[in-house]
């Protein structure tokens, strides 16, 4: 039995090498920087509710108008860090150190629109269980259902050469 030639190209088809392990381990380090945004956002509406007349010792009751306002904001400005990232370099900050990089078809430019469905559908994902990013264990080009309905991917870029 002869060994393969290490010298030889690879004729393996160009597959995403972003694994599910990569992108949860991405995703925590997102929610660092996303958690400081909602922080912001928790105070300016706890200061809102407070000169909207309310006492300064009671809360804002959930399933009101003022909590579907608050999640509504803080939905908004982490798709809004996540989709900026996305679009200025293909990266939030979560995904750099695991070298994720998500790209279009043919390394494109992504669109605000592809970014917003993209981030959209992954949020309805992780709220089927992380069904959506689950998914890519199964597909056959190892995309989750946010790639496939914004036609983007997820990829692994190779380390730099020192």
């Amino acid at each position: 039995m002869t060994s393969p030639d290490p010298t030889a190209p690879d004729t393996a088809p160009a597959r995403p090498a972003a694994l599910i392990g990569w992108r949860l381990l991405s995703m925590f380090y997102d929610f660092w920087p996303v958690l400081a945004l909602w922080m912001l956002a928790g105070a300016a509406f706890v200061l809102a509710f407070t000169l909207a007349g309310h006492d300064t010792h009671e809360n804002i009751r959930p399933y009101t108008l003022w909590w579907s306002l608050q999640w509504t904001v803080c939905w908004l400005l982490a798709g809004a860090y996540t989709t900026v990232s996305w679009r200025r370099g293909g990266q939030t900050l979560g995904m750099r150190p695991w070298r994720l990089k998500v790209t279009g078809a043919g390394d494109q430019a992504l669109g605000w629109k592809a970014l917003w469905l993209r981030y959209a559908v992954g949020t309805l994902s992780l709220a089927a269980a992380g069904l959506g990013f689950w998914w890519a264990w199964f597909d056959r080009d190892r995309l989750t259902w946010h790639d496939r309905a914004s036609g983007t991917r997820t990829v692994r870029l190779p380390k730099r050469k020192k």
